[in-house]
This record gives structure tokens, sequence and C-alpha cells, in this order.
């Protein structure tokens, strides 16, 4: 292999890799948060039977919008898996995050992967994840669904901004997969203030209608 196609895959390489990607990052060191709000008929929908979703999706819990987590992040890329071993979390904190994020394995997941990145100890971590999901207005509309719904990724991110004092266009994102709206992100400063974010708006459903599934047990 010449020295000028070594050289041209280095570059193709490190074009590739977008600066401060998913690296493990150093606790503490990031720029914002995203708040990622799950719409968990739809997650639900989406996993059947498996086994990981039986806490959040058995019947008679009629969940809307849920916590999935609270991701500390770079202006470009995010750290994640910043401890490792991460420190354990105490069984009584767990449980009282379930209202918001309501798996055992979600809970352990988001702190392993993300809390790890804060810089905060567990309960610290919680805490803030706990305040950031109290500065959210959840529009009325979407508290609970009777029937399967068919909306635009801009009418949801519409309500929420009308709900919302502050926030901005370049300051949320909608997801979705080819049929269902999966999540709100909502971006934050490290004092949750609502924060912009070209990166994560980028990143946006376009998908011009989805659907969300209706509130189980509801």
């Amino acid at each position: 292999m010449s020295w000028l196609r070594v050289l041209g895959l280095a570059l193709v390489l490190a074009l590739a890799v977008p600066a401060r990607a998913q690296a493990p990052g150093e606790p503490g060191k990031f720029d914002f948060y995203v708040l990622a709000l799950s719409w968990s008929p739809s997650f639900c929908e989406t996993s059947g039977d498996k086994r990981n979703a039986e806490e959040q999706c058995r019947r008679g819990r009629p969940f809307s919008f849920v916590v999935h987590g609270l991701w500390p992040q770079y202006e470009r890329g995010f750290p994640k898996n910043c401890v490792n071993p991460a420190p354990r979390i105490p069984d009584p904190l767990i449980r009282s995050m379930l209202e918001l994020m309501p798996a055992y394995g979600l809970v352990i997941h988001e702190w392993r992967t993300h809390g790890t990145c804060s810089g905060l100890e567990p309960d610290k971590y919680f805490e803030t994840v706990r305040r950031a999901r109290e500065r959210v207005v959840i529009p009325e509309r979407f508290h609970r669904l009777a029937d399967h719904t068919m909306v635009s990724p801009g009418e949801v991110e519409e309500a929420f901004l009308a709900a919302n004092q502050g926030l901005k266009a370049d300051m949320i994102a909608v997801t979705c997969d080819n049929r269902h709206l999966r999540e709100v992100r909502i971006c934050m400063s490290r004092d949750l203030a609502f924060h912009p974010c070209p990166e994560i708006d980028r990143r946006a459903c376009r998908t011009p209608r989805v659907v969300m599934p209706p509130v189980r047990g509801g």
C-alpha cells in the first residue's frame, strides 16, 4: 500500500469520527444536558414481550411521557460510562425514581452510562433528574391518549414550545422510528435552563406523520 493511500485512509477515518463523540470522558466535564422524555406507549408497542420491558409495560400502568434519561453532552458528541465500575445505587434511591423512570433496569443503566459522567454522586444526580423533569410542562393533550393518534413531529414540538415559556425551537428535538413517535429531547444548561443545541436539533424526526399509541390502562 502506497504512503498516499495510507494517508488518504487515515484522513477518511479522522473525518468519520466526530470530535469528542461517545468517548468515556471525564466525570463532570461536559457542556449541557439533554432531558430525554420517552413516549412509553411507543416503547411498549415495539418491545413486544421482551423481559426488560415487562416492568414498564404491563397492563394497568398508565404511563405517558416518562424520563428515559438526563444525558451530559458536549457541543459535539457526548461522554458515556465515565466511571467503570460505576458506584452502586442504593435500592431505596432506585425505588424513589420509579414514578419517573418506570423500571429498575432503566434507572441502573442510565446511571452507569450517563449519570457517571455528571460528576455527581447518585443521590445528587437523580435529584437533578427530578428537578429537570419538574422544569418541563407536558402539554395537556399528551397526559392521556385513549386511541392511536397520528401527529406530525412539528405539531408535538409546537405543543411543547407553547407549554414551556423560554423553550425555543433550537432547544428541542422530537425523535421517531419509521412509524412511531419515540421521544422528545429537551436541552438544558448545567443549571437546568433551556439551552440551544443545534446538533441535537439536527437529529430530529423527518417523517411527516407518526403514530402515538394510546396510554396503557387508560
